[in-house]
């Protein structure tokens, strides 16, 4: 029996998924662009080829079991969109797409419990801690473990910083500039909380008020970049009625959950809460936008020169087009020399639950990005996006070799660079310690 969608069943996703795919003229530009076509070289691992299957499938000419692989394989990075010539938004048909094909195609049952675990954990600040420390017992049985679980042991940190609650008003210092609401997110609050303090201080420092409201959690952006879109809508909803209207933004730091939100519109299209969805998803922006907009207070000069490389998060650069207002933020530190990467826009394999997923091409694109940020000679990486930061300093302190390159949220660098200590998370020459290059806390906001 064939998998059929009909697409008239679809509704508002239906009428997005069919505009997005009459769209594209199959010129190829995409093809160079996106990772897995690099990686793989197959025609069907590209855009251009999974719009085709997609396009297959919801025309009934395709069964959506047969094509489920390389829409599996598709990163998400958009990067196909930022090289279109005809403007086709891919997002559009690949994600619900993914949602409406949830029930008609079965993985094994590993890879289903693999994926339920990981929705079941990852956005859940207490269970995410729990499930850490379980892991990090279980990886001495890793032999015995099914290989399908596997990635999900390898990806378990050694450590966790401690939890630490956040108030939930933090004033400006000086004259209130901004009064900002602050998404501190789920996976981030837990493997690097010095991102949202690092946030905090910085904005508190330009004037902005910062208030971080409880009964806030997941953005559901992991789910909705899996198809799971029942759990991303539910996890959304909590969103939606837990910021304040009273505020001149919603602050997001982590690519990935800007993405997410910025599709609410489109997650809950033909849904009560599809105006609720569109007017938080206008007043969200990514921390690096606002405060390139506000302008900010110029750093102290650095004690001595500090080369950064740059890498830009997908779900910033291609999914939001934010490329030029974290560079002009760490332009503004003086004494810092920015470095761009060969091939930088190219995906370093995170992707949500991608290197959980598809660790083989996960794995493979990390090793690119992270040869590609030591061929720069750069002292330290700055980036956007929490997954981005775990894969990339994985994959720089996998061989062992060469000296420890830290990574910091572009926050990170800002908040230590005005307190001065920014080059003190620099490892001595000669240590070969990954873990000495993890940023130390930034200082925490004033009160004014």
């Amino acid at each position: 029996m064939q998998h059929r969608i009909p697409i008239e069943e679809l509704g508002a996703h239906g009428r997005a998924m069919a505009d997005a795919a009459a769209m594209c003229v199959h010129c190829g530009f995409c093809l160079p662009t996106c990772p897995t076509y690099q990686v793989l070289g197959e025609e069907m691992d590209s855009p251009r080829g999974r719009i085709y299957l997609m396009k297959g499938v919801l025309e009934g000419e395709l069964d959506a079991r047969a094509v489920a692989a390389h829409v599996d394989r598709c990163l998400g990075c958009l990067a196909c969109e930022s090289a279109c010539p005809s403007g086709v938004p891919y997002h559009r048909l690949l994600l619900p797409y993914r949602a409406a094909t949830a029930d008609k195609v079965r993985h094994p049952f590993l890879a289903r419990a693999r994926r339920r675990l990981a929705l079941s954990t990852l956005p859940y600040r207490r269970r995410f801690r729990i499930a850490v420390r379980a892991g990090r017992l279980t990886r001495r049985l890793r032999p015995v473990v099914p290989a399908a679980l596997r990635p999900m042991l390898d990806l378990v940190p050694d450590r966790l910083p401690t939890a630490e609650p956040i108030p939930e008003t933090i004033p400006a210092v000086g004259a209130r500039r901004a009064r900002v609401a602050l998404l501190i997110g789920c996976v981030q609050e837990v493997l690097e909380p010095e991102i949202n303090r690092a946030t905090i201080d910085v904005l508190t420092r330009n004037g902005v008020e910062v208030v971080v409201p409880g009964g806030q959690g997941c953005c559901g952006a992991l789910g909705w970049h899996v198809g799971e879109i029942d759990d991303a809508r539910m996890h959304a909803r909590r969103l939606l009625s837990a910021f304040p209207r009273d505020v001149d933004a919603i602050i997001v730091n982590a690519a990935g959950c800007g993405s997410g939100i910025k599709d609410y519109p489109l997650m809950f299209a033909g849904q009560p809460e599809e105006a609720a969805a569109r007017e938080l998803a206008e007043r969200a922006v990514d921390v690096s936008v606002f405060l390139d907009r506000l302008g900010i207070l110029p750093p102290p000069p650095l004690e001595a020169p500090l080369r950064v490389a740059y890498h830009d998060a997908c779900h910033l650069c291609h999914a939001q087009q934010v490329r030029s207002e974290p560079r002009r933020l760490l332009r503004a530190i003086p004494g810092l020399e920015l470095v761009e990467l060969d091939d930088g826009e190219r995906c370093c394999g995170s992707a949500g639950t991608y290197n959980i997923d598809q660790p083989e091409i996960a794995g493979e694109l990390g090793r690119m990005k992270a040869d590609a940020v030591r061929r720069t000679g750069a002292d330290l990486v700055a980036l956007g996006n929490i997954g981005c930061m775990v894969q990339i300093r994985a994959h720089l302190g996998a061989n062992g070799k060469g000296r420890p390159i830290p990574v910091l949220h572009t926050v990170q660098v800002l908040s230590l660079a005005y307190a001065g200590r920014l080059t003190s998370v620099l490892p001595p020459r000669g240590d070969a310690d990954g873990d000495r290059c993890r940023a130390p806390s930034p200082v925490p906001a004033r009160a004014g």
